[in-house]
């Protein structure tokens, strides 16, 4: 299949391959070559009059298009503009799933109804449990990784925790045991930064030692800092303390030589960890997005859908962010709220996002980067329409703040931006041990956790293979969503029960906080 139109109501196709003028599109014939992912007129449009994607406007032509044309960002402009208010319109028909907005590509030949999809070895209606093999820890947690880090507590001791891990990797080179990294997660912050900035890092960093990822942690302070270690010690509350270890560094003479020490005794116990069997109500995955193209929304988003549908129906937790990329879908997502008290939680997710924006002197919906456009996408409403998609059609159940952890199983949304590095790492320090992350155009980056890399498109997974770990392709090019539903499930199970992503052999790792405010 060359093109498809993703619903009846739509007024234009979208080329799955590159498409040379003079081919037939829907009977229409190209009056110019279109590139993969980009919108082709399938019947005359009048400036001002709306392009229609997914059976909603995405935004209106400024000039006349013939049919057979492409529309692209040159010619459409948004039709989204400040803040909204928004009535609770519940939008589910049972306790599990709830219907949404767009179709869902079921007029592609090769998706079926997503409730159909049950993945090998799982019984009638996908419910029968199935398992991974991870770390289960001393608070309930259960980790996909058994990891050791180091965390500075202010960006001046970074350099003295990589060259702890550094040294102690040397040391203990061929003893691992059941640890598969030992890492130090260097950042700019910690010091000179007030209000939510300040807030925003200490709360980051206390999730991570609070993460299951992580057998163990070392923190490491310089002693002089904002983010004082006896003030951050307290908002961490109660640990292992004999795999959470903390210093300062102005307190020791030899802080290398004294950080080792601690580390020898934290991989003592943390190296001696076994998996085992554990059901996959126990998995929190992250469902993100970056550098996407016209075809994000018919492929990788989709599957990501049918995924998070299938992990909350086993009890498990999905975990939806990057707000700016919800507007112009905003009201699907709210009408999928369990309640009206979360759908009011939703709402502030929204607006207090784009105050942020306005406040800033910002643009609220000029989100579309060069990349998306270069890949097809125009207005934000057509790349909402396409992110949301990851999160499937289950009800939403919890509202997170930036820097939360969870608290509710099934479907989350997450105060976050849309930028890759900050929200994946917001994404795990809200609990989440995997993110998973479409992607049309490319991008090598991991945060502290695996995140697992899903082209959009063919030819990205076979150009960039130390990249990309998951082909989402196939499904432009006929392979049933069943099939693909089913070989992913299989696949993230197995990234869960220890296979490596690309990231991780390729020592891809970082954090990155959300920064609002002055730097002193």
């Amino acid at each position: 299949m060359k093109y498809i139109k993703i619903n009846p109501a739509d007024n234009v196709a979208v080329a799955l391959e590159d498409l040379a003028k003079g081919e037939l599109v829907e009977g229409v014939q190209l009056l110019t070559d279109v590139p993969r992912g980009h919108k082709i007129v399938l019947r005359p449009l009048k400036a001002g009059e709306d392009v229609v994607k997914y059976g909603f406007p995405i935004g209106h032509v400024t000039r006349d298009a013939e049919a057979g044309t492409v529309v692209d960002h040159s010619c459409i402009k948004t039709n989204l503009e400040g803040l909204l208010e928004y009535k609770y319109e519940p939008s589910f028909t049972d306790g599990e799933i709830a219907p949404v907005g767009p179709s869902r590509t079921k007029t592609f030949s090769t998706t079926r109804d997503r409730k159909s999809f049950v993945p090998s070895g799982d019984g009638s209606n996908g419910k029968a449990e199935r398992t991974f093999l991870g770390f289960r820890r001393a608070d309930g947690q259960v980790g996909v990784r058994n990891q050791i880090w180091v965390i500075p507590t202010v960006g001046c001791v970074n350099g003295i925790c990589e060259e702890i891990v550094r040294r102690f990797k040397v040391e203990i080179a061929g003893q691992e045991g059941s640890i598969d990294a030992i890492v130090a997660f260097p950042h700019n912050y910690g010091c000179s930064q007030l209000g939510n900035d300040h807030e925003n890092t200490r709360t980051v960093l206390s999730d991570m030692v609070h993460h299951p990822n992580a057998g163990g942690v070392l923190v490491v302070s310089l002693g002089c800092e904002n983010n004082q270690l006896d003030a951050f010690r307290e908002l961490v509350g109660p640990v292992d303390e004999k795999r959470v270890r903390m210093f300062v560094t102005q307190k020791v003479k030899d802080e290398v030589e004294y950080g080792l020490g601690l580390l020898r005794e934290i991989f003592a116990i943390a190296s001696k960890d076994v998996r085992e069997p554990v059901p996959v109500s126990e998995l929190r995955v992250g469902l993100k997005c970056g550098g996407s193209d016209g075809l994000s929304g018919i492929t990788a988003n989709p599957l990501l859908g049918v995924f998070s549908d299938w992990i909350v129906a086993q009890g498990g937790t999905t975990v939806l962010t990057e707000v700016p990329e919800m507007f112009g879908a905003e009201t699907i997502l709210m009408n999928r709220c369990q309640d009206e008290a979360t759908f009011e939680k939703t709402v502030s997710l929204i607006n207090d996002f784009k105050e942020y924006f306005m406040k800033q002197g910002m643009p609220v919906y000029e989100n579309p980067s060069p990349g998306n456009k270069a890949g097809g996408i125009s207005t934000l409403e057509e790349k909402s329409l396409g992110c949301t998609q990851k999160c499937g059609k289950s009800i939403v159940r919890g509202v997170l703040r930036y820097g939360e952890r969870l608290s509710v199983k099934g479907l989350s949304l997450l105060s976050a931006p849309g930028n890759d590095l900050v929200a994946s790492t917001a994404l795990a320090s809200a609990g989440c041990q995997i993110v998973l992350f479409t992607t049309g155009r490319g991008t090598p980056f991991g945060s502290f956790v695996p995140t697992m890399k899903i082209s959009t498109n063919t030819p990205l997974f076979e150009n960039k293979p130390n990249w990309i770990d998951f082909n989402a392709g196939v499904l432009a090019q006929g392979e049933p969503m069943d099939s693909v539903a089913e070989r992913f499930t299989d696949y993230v199970l197995a990234v869960a029960s220890g296979e490596a992503v690309n990231n991780e052999k390729h020592n891809y790792r970082e954090i990155a906080i959300f920064k609002q405010g002055v730097t002193l």
